[in-house]
């Protein structure tokens, strides 16, 4: 059985090679990012290896040694011992030429790296031949790994980490891939030909066979013909946001998992660049999961897509709508990164751009809830994950959050974050939420975004109607609403204000280091002085100085090239202020009240009656 294959880079999909391979001498100590304070770790410069994209195959010139501890090759051997019962293992290569191939085991020890060398063998083949190397596994630790060194100029084809369990040990495992879309065509298109030639119809795939692809249609624009083919399914849907499109496509896997006999659900974002590989490293720990791990949820971590090797995410926490992302920032071009990325933490939920658990979990009684965006990964996390195993080399590549700005989301955040400590947090009350309705309502007005403090303040009034009211709403009107009230960014030559792209950089570069942050402070950042100048702010990542005595700001958002305009407004200021002072003796007043109603009636947002309904099913 192959339990993980050794990958090369892929033109279209990444080609960071330290993700992969690296040469020895080219050791990179790993970073955190952190462009606010400007702080690196020892790094060194790269030397490439001779790697032939077209051909796919690495070429090691004499003297030259490639080690393979990496994110996507490198073997996390205390999960797969933690977890599954992997009892052997081989490393499976394909050589020509004249090499010598060390098996090691690395640890992170104290901020180093240890390395254990286990055996050496020297391979002298003039053709292309296979050659196995067992690894002792029993009291191996951290990751395995490999290096070759060339006596000669040698060529390595491919490779794979496997086993010789029999299949009479593995489970019987079948995914069931929701995807839900809306208007993005190009990019399904894209997965959906990625999934069909790695898995769908790939018979060497362990997948082959295994798994079905169940889209649901929120924008109702695909194309169903020729796109719908066999182990692939789409389901026209009601736009209602990501819960309505993963339902949708969790009620379909539930109903078909009779004849299909689908045993997990993998939820997966439309935009996300696919590793196929990592969905057959899913398949291998779920078909040989130990008994006490086979409810266990597996995530996968969130890479950026503009910087390839620099992890977003890998699991997270909730604290109460404080959300704790792990590793993020980290970059994992180093053994040492990679192994600090194994390191695991007390994670509440995985994000649904990749996230696979038993299809036991969904039940009549037991689905997401109505929250359209924003945070129905995290509470259907919370409600049912109880083990997360994340692993290097699980994960998909997606666009960092700070290049998708949107002003409506202010509503969403809020409800939904309430909605959520209702249910899972009963420390949280009026004076919490008050505290973090100031401190984010006051930023917004000094930031003059004062169509965002009505959309934060009207998401809280909705979350006091109770669950009743959010019943009984249509969610694609409401949505339609709440998108009309936010800020709408436009083209640059739309706007009544000069563009400057010195002004952003320097505002981009600026984190308050050359004024006064007590000054500041005194003046509600400004308001109370005379106003001097217009600015450009990055729409996603603005901050207070960015605004101080400013009359105008352009927020700019450098990845769709489009920007917003707020302006000061003494007028507004006060009027805002004053609405955010009465908003805090409502949440005092009515805060307890939500609560109960959510917690005696909210449960009927999660059954499948109140879903076939809102989604306008039959049957």
């Amino acid at each position: 059985m192959v339990i993980q294959n050794i990958l090369f880079p892929e033109i279209g999909k990444c080609t960071e090679q330290e993700l992969y391979f690296r040469q020895e001498e080219e050791y990179r100590g790993y970073r955190i990012i952190d462009e606010k304070k400007q702080k690196a770790g020892r790094i060194y410069t790269a030397k490439k290896a001779a790697y032939s994209y077209s051909e796919r195959h690495l070429t090691l010139k004499k003297g030259e040694c490639i080690v393979f501890d990496t994110y996507f090759n490198g073997f996390s051997i205390d999960k797969w011992k933690k977890y599954t019962i992997l009892d052997n293992l081989q490393l499976c290569l394909t050589l020509q030429g004249k090499l010598k191939v060390t098996l090691v085991s690395k640890q992170r020890m104290h901020g180093h790296v240890v390395e254990k060398v286990l055996s050496e063998t020297a391979v002298d083949c003039a053709k292309q031949q296979e050659w196995d190397f067992a690894y002792d596994i029993q009291s191996a630790k951290g990751m395995l790994a490999f290096k070759l060194e060339a006596a000669q100029d040698s060529i390595f084809y491919s490779g794979a980490y496997c086993s010789t369990i029999p299949d009479s040990r593995l489970r019987n495992i079948r995914l069931g891939v929701g995807i839900c879309t809306f208007r993005r065509e190009e990019y399904v298109r894209k997965n959906l030909k990625i999934l069909r030639s790695s898995i769908l119809e790939n018979e060497g795939s362990p997948l082959y066979g295994r798994m079905e692809v169940f889209i649901a249609d929120n924008g109702r624009t695909l194309e169903t013909q020729g796109m719908e083919t066999q182990g692939i399914h789409i389901y026209p849907n009601r736009n209602l946001g990501g819960s309505g499109g993963f339902t949708r496509a969790l009620i379909e896997m539930k109903k078909s998992s009779r004849h299909r006999g689908i045993t997990h659900a993998l939820l997966m974002d439309d935009d996300v660049v696919i590793e196929p590989e990592a969905l057959a490293k899913t398949y291998a720990v779920l078909a040989l999961a130990k008994e006490d791990y086979a409810g266990a949820f597996i995530g996968g971590a969130m890479l950026r897509l503009d910087r390839q090797a620099v992890q977003a995410e890998a699991g997270a926490a909730w604290n109460m709508g404080f959300l704790y992302s792990m590793k993020a920032g980290l970059e994992l071009e180093s053994c040492e990164a990679c192994l600090l990325n194994e390191v695991e933490e007390s994670a509440e939920y995985n994000a649904w751009w990749y996230c696979c658990f038993p299809l036991e979990v969904v039940t009549e009684e037991n689905l997401p809830l109505p929250l359209f965006i924003r945070g129905d990964d995290v509470e259907y996390g919370i409600r049912n994950m109880k083990q997360l195993i994340l692993m290097n080399g699980i994960c998909v590549w997606h666009e960092p959050f700070e290049n998708k700005y949107s002003s409506f989301l202010e509503y969403y955040i809020i409800r939904n974050q309430l909605i959520t400590n209702a249910f899972h947090c009963p420390e949280f009350g009026a004076g919490q939420l008050n505290r973090i309705m100031l401190s984010h309502c006051l930023r917004e007005i000094t930031y003059y975004r004062y169509k965002n403090v009505d959309l934060y303040l009207q998401g809280i009034k909705d979350f006091m109607k109770g669950p009743r009211w959010l019943m009984a709403q249509d969610g694609e009107k409401l949505h339609g609403k709440v998108m009309q009230a936010g800020y709408q960014a436009v083209a640059l030559n739309e706007l009544d204000m000069g563009f400057y792209y010195r002004d952003y950089e320097k505002s981009r570069k600026d984190y308050g280091q050359h004024s006064s942050r007590k000054k500041r402070f005194l003046t509600l950042n400004g308001l109370l002085l005379p106003a001097e100048d217009e600015n450009v702010a990055p729409m996603a990542a603005a901050i207070g100085v960015h605004f101080y005595r400013k009359k105008r700001v352009m927020h700019y958002d450098e990845a769709g090239g489009k920007a917003f305009i707020t302006e000061r407004s003494f007028v507004m200021t006060i009027k805002y202020i004053c609405r955010v002072a009465a908003m805090c003796f409502v949440n005092r007043v009515k805060w307890d009240r939500a609560v109960r109603k959510y917690r005696l009636h909210g449960k009927k947002l999660r059954r499948l009656g109140f879903w076939k309904e809102y989604l306008g099913l039959r049957g």
